[in-house]
């Protein structure tokens, strides 16, 4: 299919990048001249595992191209993947404005389009989002009918940060919400083959799976983190704790986000949170366990600083930035908030991830970071051994193989204190070590 992607940030860029790698013709689009730029060079927009080569392969096979032309891109396409933004209102609330701005150039450019198109929907956003709000924008500015004149279907992605190329060849489930089979009948075609149960589902039934899912993973985060609280106030392994509930696969789940460790944060969990929450309180639904899991995540970070405090030492280096290892991401990232918090209180801070360039930042990212840290170019180091050299104690925000090179390099009985947030390798070891602090375990 000839396939438009309108939205290269980490949804969009995996998407049009995957796509083009099942054969199909896609064209990025973006309103930042940068992303376009760097995917007509062949390079991704974000940092991604996998995804730099498959944007290159693309590019080479002419199977993937960028424009800043929206109407161009949806004219020349016969479906268009709309993978916008939808951050969250200080209210906690969805906003709405980029997916409102982005339904009214498509409508426009449909008056132009020859065949019939058809709208899918990526962007995270609340049941009726679609039907009372984005399908009237699509209608009064194409002066068409959806349904009749052209498709309109909701298609959330489960991708996770860091693995979501794997994430997009080997999907859990593939959720097509359709105004009508016609329009979901060319959205289930692109994913043909893949594994993983399909399901035809309601507009609303499909903007709702998303939440669903994100606030299950939010709340198996908090519930992990609690555990690791109790158990390291008990003196007890957390992880080996946890290893014994986790191997009960027939009434525990799945190992996935049930782990001790940091606070969540990023782009999803919290801000899909907070709009269930928002919308719940709208029509006076009270759900207490949800209205806690963000708190408790708030908890889990004090606790964090806490345990740097208690060293009792003020020359800090952080290992890790972004929300997660593997990416770029900084928004809501719990070590940014973290690293704000410690400056605020007069530590001397230089910091290090090997994915984090403020010369490659662009976009929300940017904006996120440039009001929390705003002088973080003055805090990156190039190195983990800089940021070792620098610190009294050594925060391990992530596990990439240069940060766990650098910190085992620190021999024992070294002066220096290790605060571990994410579990070393070789943290059971460390334990007992003196000059060591697990954050749960």
């Amino acid at each position: 299919m000839k396939i438009s992607v309108l939205g290269l940030g980490y949804v969009g860029s995996a998407s049009a990048a995957c796509l083009a790698a099942r054969g199909h013709d896609v064209v990025g689009v973006d309103i930042n001249e940068d992303k376009v730029r760097l995917i007509a060079d062949g390079r991704s927009p974000v940092v991604e595992d996998q995804l730099e080569q498959l944007v290159a392969d693309g590019v080479t096979a002419g199977r993937l191209t960028a424009t800043t032309d929206l109407a161009s891109a949806v004219t020349t396409t016969e479906i268009s993947l709309v993978c916008v933004g939808t951050p969250s209102e200080p209210n906690g609330g969805l906003s709405t404005v980029y997916l409102e701005r982005v339904s009214r150039e498509i409508g426009l450019a449909l008056r132009a389009a020859s065949g019939r198109h058809t709208v899918v929907f990526r962007s995270t956003m609340l049941p009726g989002t679609c039907e009372n709000l984005l399908i009237p924008l699509l209608m009064q500015h194409s002066q068409m009918r959806a349904g009749a004149d052209f498709g309109v279907a909701v298609n959330p992605e489960f991708l996770r940060e860091g693995s979501s190329v794997q994430d997009f060849h080997d999907p859990p489930k593939t959720v097509c919400g359709e105004l009508d089979p016609a329009s979901g009948d060319p959205v289930v075609a692109l994913y043909a083959g893949l594994p993983g149960p399909v399901f035809r589902v309601p507009l609303r039934v499909a903007e709702m799976t998303k939440y669903v899912d994100n606030s299950f993973h939010a709340l198996k985060v908090g519930f992990a983190n609690e555990i690791g609280a109790i158990c390291a106030a008990l003196d007890l392994d957390s992880h080996e704790v946890m290893d014994i509930f986790l191997a009960d696969r027939k009434l525990n789940v799945s190992p996935a986000y049930l782990r001790p460790g940091f606070a969540f944060g990023g782009s999803c969990l919290p801000k899909d949170l907070r709009g269930l929450l928002h919308r719940a309180r709208q029509i006076d639904v009270s759900v207490p366990i949800l209205e806690h899991v963000l708190p408790s995540n708030e908890t889990h970070l004090r606790r964090a600083v806490a345990l740097i405090e208690s060293t009792g030492q003020r020359r800090v280096g952080i290992l890790g930035l972004s929300f997660k290892s593997g990416t770029d991401d900084l928004r809501e990232s719990p070590l940014v908030e973290l690293a704000e918090r410690l400056l605020g209180k007069g530590y001397e801070l230089r910091i290090y991830d090997r994915e984090v360039s403020l010369a490659r930042l662009m976009g929300t990212n940017l904006d996120y970071v440039s009001t929390r840290l705003a002088h973080l170019g003055e805090l990156l180091a190039d190195s983990p051994e800089e940021v070792v050299r620098h610190a009294e104690v050594c925060v391990v925000g992530n596990t990439d193989s240069d940060v766990v090179k650098a910190v085992e390099s620190c021999a024992d009985g070294s002066d220096m204190t290790i605060v571990d947030l994410v579990r070393l390798p070789d943290a059971a070891r460390r334990r007992d070590q003196k000059g060591y602090l697990g954050l749960g375990w």
